[in-house]
Formats: structure tokens, C-alpha cells, sequence
């Protein structure tokens, strides 16, 4: 089977084109994509080229880790049916193009996916393009509950991401952050928590920050925000080595961690929360895309700070 699926085939060479689909099995689904999303965070970096070495990386790279569609083939092993609507993770499931392999590492940014069906989350039809930023939801969500995680009172950064941690942060229960914001235009759009840039907070007690902007050189910066024994986090992906003034990191027995990406139970429990009505992913996509003009839609969600979500609406190309 061939589908339609964007193709990096060098950092910066990104393109529309075809490819081929390995064969579905019983215990695997044939899902049409409605949409996918364009990540900001690993996703330019395989695209600028500044990824550090990844198992299973190389080119041609079909990108994306963000995907929502219809299920049109379910193997007899499955449990779902054509119609089901799901969330898909990606897929490594593209057949060696004429120049050798095409790599699926994340592999969502495709018309058609195969996949087994213990990848895939099933999710409302309601939710149309929301659907596709189930991983990032995800992957907020894991910041915050993850082992040994704690509720952040401040977020670095009013991204989506940052949005999310702060959503989440609320819908299970916990007091509302400060969120930090540099830019002006993303200060906008908060719910239920304020919203200011760094200068305008004097607060330095704070027990738990979560860095969710990526930016490099804050270390010290949010260290000299903590109370004594409070924690950073670290969950954005930083690709130069961090580094930190030691004594003042010292007096407060500062503690650092990573969060990592999400797993399948940060998947269920946020669609739980979604379902329930305690979570909302309105107001994050900001910007539509046919494939068709992939290009155009890759650089402008990684260069255009006020694009907080690119979606290829892979239905508007059938």
C-alpha cells in the first residue's frame, strides 16, 4: 500500500511525497490520519539538524509523534473495528524507498499509518484536531505526576507545554502556578492561573519549578528562585550541557529533575481527564496547514512565536 507522508530527507529538506506501507497483521491497525501535529521541541531538532546522536535515527525521517484518525482496517486480534477514532503515537511501519530505508522513528506525519493496536489510545470523534495533542497533554502530565513528581507553584514558559502543565496542574487539584513569559504576545490566554514576565515576580520561595521553554543559561536563575530543599525541573529537551553556580545550588539544597517522555498511563489519565471535563486543549492550535505545503508550515511553527500549534489537516488534502 502507498500513502501520502511528509518526508525530511536532510535537516531542512522536508517535502510531501510517497511511500510504502508494510503489511498489517492480526494484531495491527490500518488508521487514516485526520491530523497531526508539528512538535517544537525533538521534531526541529531532527529538522534544523541539531539532534544528538538517537537510537534508530536517520534519513529520510518521516516526522511527527502527534497523529489522530480513523481506524479503515482492524486485525482479528485487536479489539477495535473500522470507524473507531484513535490517537497515534507514530509508527515504524514504511517500506525501503528506492534510495534504501525510510526511517519511522517518530513516523506520525503520514496519511495512513500501520501500527499495532497496543499503541494506539482510543479517543472521542468530538474532538477533531485536539485529538492530536494527546502526547503532549501527556507529557505534561507526566511532569507533574510521574514517580516521584511534585506540583509545580511556578512555569517557565507560556507554550503549549507550559500551558499544559498549568491546565493539568489545576484539573488534578493542585493550587494554580505562576507561569513566566518573555514574550508579550504569549502572556494572553491563561486559565486560571496569572501570568507574568520574570522581572515582575519578586518571589523567591517557590518549592517546585518546571522549566518548560528549553531555553538555555536559566539554571541559575531558578535556582536563586527556590526555597530551601525545592526542586527544578527540567522539562523541556536541551541539547548543550547544562551547567550551575554550585554554592548558591549548595545553601539551598537545591534538588534537580528530568522528566522524561510520557508513558501509557499518563495517555489514559489524560484523556480521562479530557473526557470528564477537567482538562481543556481549546484555545493551543493556533495554525492549520494542507501537506501540501509542508515546508511553509514547518518553518513558520518553529520560527513564528505566535504560532503556539501547527496542525496538518490531512483531510483538507484527500
Amino acid at each position: 500500500m502507498q500513502t501520502d507522508a511528509i518526508i525530511l530527507s536532510a535537516p531542512r529538506q522536508l517535502a510531501l511525497g510517497q511511500v510504502g506501507l508494510k503489511d498489517a497483521g492480526p494484531g495491527d491497525l490500518v488508521v487514516r490520519i485526520g491530523y497531526s501535529g508539528i512538535s517544537t521541541g525533538t521534531e526541529k531538532l531532527f529538522w534544523s539538524g541539531e539532534m544528538p546522536p538517537f537510537p534508530g535515527m536517520g534519513y529520510p525521517l518521516v516526522p511527527g509523534y502527534e497523529a489522530a484518525g480513523e481506524v479503515v482496517e482492524a486485525g482479528s486480534d485487536t479489539g477495535y473495528k473500522p470507524g473507531d477514532q484513535v490517537f497515534v503515537p507514530g509508527a515504524n511501519c514504511f517500506q525501503p524507498g528506492e534510495r534504501g530505508p525510510v526511517f519511522g522513528l517518530f513516523g506520525g506525519a503520514s496519511r495512513h499509518l500501520v501500527t499495532d493496536a497496543k499503541r494506539v489510545t482510543r479517543i472521542d470523534p468530538g474532538m477533531g484536531a485536539e485529538g492530536a495533542l494527546l502526547a503532549l497533554a501527556a507529557t505534561a502530565r507526566h511532569a507533574v505526576a510521574g514517580p516521584n513528581a511534585n506540583f509545580p507553584d511556578l512555569i517557565v514558559g507560556h507554550g503549549v507545554l507550559g500551558r499544559l502543565i498549568a491546565r493539568i496542574t489545576v484539573a488534578m487539584g493542585a493550587p494554580a502556578p505562576t507561569v513566566w513569559e518573555v514574550n508579550p504576545s504569549r502572556m494572553a490566554g491563561a486559565e486560571g492561573y496569572p501570568v507574568c514576565q520574570p522581572e515582575d515576580d519578586s518571589r523567591r520561595d517557590y518549592t517546585c519549578i518546571m522549566d518548560a521553554s528549553g531555553a538555555e543559561g536559566l539554571l541559575d536563575q531558578l535556582i536563586g528562585r527556590i526555597a530551601k530543599g525545592g526542586e527544578v525541573v527540567l522539562a523541556g529537551f536541551y541539547t548543550k550541557p547544562l551547567q550551575f553556580t554550585f554554592v548558591p545550588a549548595f545553601m539551598r539544597e537545591a534538588r534537580l529533575r528530568i522528566a522524561a517522555e510520557w508513558q501509557p498511563e499518563d495517555l489514559i489519565a489524560t484523556r480521562d481527564l479530557i473526557e470528564a471535563g477537567a482538562l481543556s486543549l481549546g484555545g493551543l492550535i493556533t495554525h492549520h496547514a494542507n501537506p501540501l505545503q509542508a515546508a511553509t508550515a514547518y518553518e513558520t511553527a518553529f520560527s513564528d512565536p505566535d504560532c503556539l500549534k501547527m496542525i496538518l489537516d490531512w483531510e483538507a488534502h484527500a
